[in-house]
């Protein structure tokens, strides 16, 4: 059988040095962040897995309220103040769990804030004031404009579902205050959240500490502090610009059916539907009844007014005004939407108040020091696996030994800039058990070499020179390196896929390793030895090259294997065998 054409190794040796460019180019780009994300096994800080379960007996958890408490369990941990942190789901609907992670510096408030409820309600807005903080009672020019309050009317048809609309913002502008300039909109420099402000009546010092509160501070508006319905609360609006303060509520989160984003007929922009339960429905008509009738909310001394309060975990969302009774249990939010802003109040009014219990199966708390510790002996097994794989391969393969240590070298270096890659495209964070699917992989790729090798020896051995033999051995031995590899990456897909929490690390690192090393055995080791198989001192078979006639257990005075000729066809190695 005729060898196979020799190939191209340059032009393979160069597309594989364009990659490795274009990653350290991505990966160490000016003002970005060069480093691997660590998580939380080697950063250190708490992990907390909960279970979710239904409030009612015998219904089912939907991936959208999966969504959804993942969205508000990330609020909260972000009110915090903590960078980096993760919420995740595993698994799907009555079989999911959540996890929270908080790298860094241990959070003493994480177990208590993630495996609350959130919680929704409405709430009679009775004062509308200025965010900033305040050290005195507000003067009446401090009072917000009529004009910031958002616009709520019920629909003048009754046989259409009475309407709330909604002015050209969910949230009120914030109004101008007569304050100090020390008293003005500069964000406070507290590195934690305000207590929640509640009490049982509104008394003069409930006021005054509402006064006090600081709505430009962000980590006051972000949430993550459920609070009483029973009792008057003082908080801010979600974006900071407005404070308010609220009765007690007249309808929970859960008396709300269902709220969708809808484009109606004819209309001019995006609306929220509602749709309340029996006693939602009554709340909301003996509500809206008795407010529709008070002035506008911003009115100097318009306490209470005409507007309700959309509360989610101490924070309002949206605070419309009622200008005339809602009955029949309907009501439509309308204003200057956006598709996406209708869909996010929907949401937020649907499952703000989830119809899950969050409970904790598992909380890990890990140090730093730990941590460290942790990285630390990762990075020397890997480093004292790497050595001896090397050693092994020198002395076994020589030369050829050298070439398998310097691609394990360049596989290091794509592994670890891909890794930096992906830490800034989908934030992925290496553990413990990734590094140790990085550490197994050091041996899936040396097994790669020694098939490579071994082939190259084989053909040899069936008299063949080493320039065929470098090409022929590897179309022979990448078949088997495919197959390998294939049961390899099969192994961490399923893996991956049935597994749940610091195993899926190790899976997706094995199988992000497992294709390198594809990748390299085919841009870098091949073409290499290759080239190496051109040049005379390989050829000569120096016992240094690992290809001489005892190591590969031909008899010294064996002939020399035949070299190719232009044609394809084995040439004559003696001078006996020509002039025969």
């Amino acid at each position: 059988m005729a060898p196979p054409p020799t190939s191209k190794p340059v032009r393979l040796l160069v597309a594989l040095g364009v990659l490795i460019v274009g990653l350290a180019v991505w990966a160490f780009w000016p003002g970005t962040d060069a480093s691997v994300r660590l998580g939380l096994d080697l950063q250190g800080g708490t992990q907390v897995i909960l279970k979710p379960t239904p409030v009612t007996e015998g219904a089912a958890i939907t991936d959208e309220q999966l969504t959804q408490t993942v969205s508000i369990i990330r609020q909260r941990v972000d009110g915090l103040g903590v960078a980096e942190a993760e919420v995740t789901t595993q698994g799907s609907g009555d079989g999911a769990v959540i996890v929270v992670s908080v790298p860094g510096v241990n959070q003493d408030r994480v177990v208590d804030l993630v495996q609350r409820t959130a919680l929704l309600d409405f709430r009679p807005v009775w004062a509308l004031t200025s965010p900033v903080s305040l050290t005195a009672t507000p003067s009446p020019s401090a009072s917000p404009d009529a004009s910031a309050s958002p616009d709520l009317s019920a629909s003048p048809d009754p046989s259409a579902s009475p309407a709330t609309t909604n002015a050209a913002s969910a949230s009120p502008e914030a109004p101008e205050a007569s304050a100090s300039p020390e008293a003005s909109a500069t964000p406070s420099p507290s590195g934690s959240a305000a207590p929640l402000i509640q009490a049982d009546e509104n008394t003069p010092e409930f006021q005054t500490e509402v006064a006090e509160l600081d709505c430009t501070n962000p980590l006051n508006y972000t949430g993550g502090r459920p609070d009483d319905p029973v009792k008057w609360l003082g908080t801010c609006d979600s974006t900071g610009v407005a404070k308010y303060i609220l009765e007690p509520a007249f309808i929970k989160g859960t008396n709300v059916t269902n709220a969708n984003a809808v484009l109606p007929q004819g209309g001019v922009g995006w609306v929220v539907s509602l749709e309340f339960d029996g006693e939602g429905a009554k709340a909301l008509a003996d509500a809206s009844t008795r407010l529709s009738a008070l002035p506008e909310c911003g009115v100097e001394g318009a306490n209470p007014c005409n507007a309700f309060a959309i509360v989610l975990d101490g924070v309002v969302t949206s605070a419309p005004r009622f200008n005339e009774p809602i009955l029949g249990g309907q009501a439509q939010i309308e204003g200057n939407f956006t598709a996406q802003e209708a869909r996010d109040l929907a949401n937020i009014l649907k499952y703000g108040a989830l119809p899950v219990t969050l409970e904790p199966v598992d909380i890990t708390t890990v140090s730093p020091t730990v941590g460290n510790d942790q990285l630390r002996a990762g990075i020397i097994a890997g480093l004292l696996g790497l050595l001896l794989v090397a050693i092994y391969l020198v002395i076994y393969y020589r030369a050829l030994g050298l070439v398998a240590v310097v691609s394990l070298i360049v596989a290091a270096a794509v592994l670890y800039l891909t890794f930096i890659v992906l830490s800034k495209m989908i934030g992925l964070t290496l553990t413990l058990a990734g590094v140790a699917g990085a550490i197994v992989a050091i041996g899936i790729t040396a097994d790669s070499f020694i098939i490579y090798f071994e082939r190259i020896r084989d053909e040899i051995r069936e008299g063949r020179t080493l320039r065929q033999a470098c090409d022929s051995g590897w179309v022979r031995a990448r078949r088997t390196l495919l197959a390998a590899d294939f049961v390899s990456l099969l192994a961490a897909v399923v893996l991956y896929f049935l597994s749940v929490g610091s195993v899926r690390g190790f899976a997706f690192v094995l199988g992000l390793t497992t294709l390198i090393d594809v990748l390299i055995a085919f841009w870098f080791t091949h073409p290499i030895v290759v080239m190496m198989g051109r040049s005379r001192w390989m050829q000569r078979g120096s016992k240094w090259t690992g290809l001489s006639a005892d190591r590969l257990g031909r008899k010294p005075d064996s002939p020399q294997p035949s070299t190719r000729s232009r044609r394809g066809r084995t040439a004559p190695d003696t001078a006996e065998e020509v002039t025969a």
